[in-house]
């Protein structure tokens, strides 16, 4: 019996090595992503890590560490033939990709609520002025339009782009900040998972200085699949301009 477990020593310990290694890789992989978030300061480029690697990052630690499970499960062979093989390695691979699957579905379809509460925070959390040291003011959606051009504002109509300007009351500082329109997906009314994204849309009437437009914005449940369209009203830059000096 020593002699058969001996047969498989070194395998045995070559599989334990990668599992630890993969295991050490995911820690490292994790650990590395909040050194980041704890070493970045500014809210807005916080904002962006967060959005852009996150999910991302705890997927590939998932991964690796699932990797190393597998590993470390068939690392303590005593007797194998073409039989044990083939059950080991049809189970191995089951094991793992159902918790892939898990985690995965996890990320996909649960996280993005908290995910959506820290980016949230983080985009309204009050930005100090690098002029004053003292907090500024985030502007309303009218109050802003004086600092955006005529594309910021286009963009801004067509919902492709949101800006928010931030304004230090003491120097006259402006902050503008870039995010994109329809990011992130809303929670379906169907499903209530995280998952309802505008997939198309469309300009019915193109808005004028003298007259608003329509825009139809077709959404889609990416977990269900249910579908629902929204009418937005536009209003053209120059039709903003046209009210302001309308009223002065």
């Amino acid at each position: 019996m020593e002699e058969v477990m001996a047969a498989y020593e070194p395998w045995n310990k070559l599989a334990q090595n990668i599992a630890y290694g993969s295991w050490a890789l995911a820690l490292l992989i994790v650990l590395g992503h909040l050194v980041k978030l704890m070493t970045t300061g500014d809210p807005k480029a916080k904002y962006d890590y967060i959005n852009r690697y996150e999910i991302r990052n705890l997927w590939f630690a998932t991964i690796v560490l699932v990797i190393g499970c597998c590993f470390y499960a068939n690392s303590y062979i005593i007797e194998l033939n073409t039989i044990l093989v083939i059950v080991r390695v049809f189970t191995t691979v089951s094991m793992g990709l159902i918790a892939a699957l898990i985690v995965q579905n996890l990320l996909k379809f649960y996280y993005p609520f908290y995910i959506e509460k820290r980016l949230k925070e983080l985009r309204y959390r009050p930005r100090i002025s690098p002029k004053s040291g003292k907090p500024m003011q985030l502007l309303s959606e009218e109050e802003e339009d004086a600092y955006l051009d005529e594309g910021m504002q286009a963009e801004e109509n067509v919902f492709s782009v949101d800006y928010d300007v931030w304004k230090d009351e003491a120097t006259g500082f402006i902050k503008i900040e870039k995010y994109a329109g329809h990011l992130h997906a809303l929670e379906c009314p169907e499903c209530n998972y995280q998952t309802f994204k505008v997939t198309k849309e469309e300009i019915l009437k193109t808005p004028t200085p003298m007259e608003e437009g329509e825009l139809m914005k077709h959404y889609q449940c990416s977990y269900c699949g249910y579908k629902a369209k929204k009418t937005v009203t536009l209003r053209s830059a120059a039709s903003s301009k046209f009210e302001e000096s309308a009223t002065a």
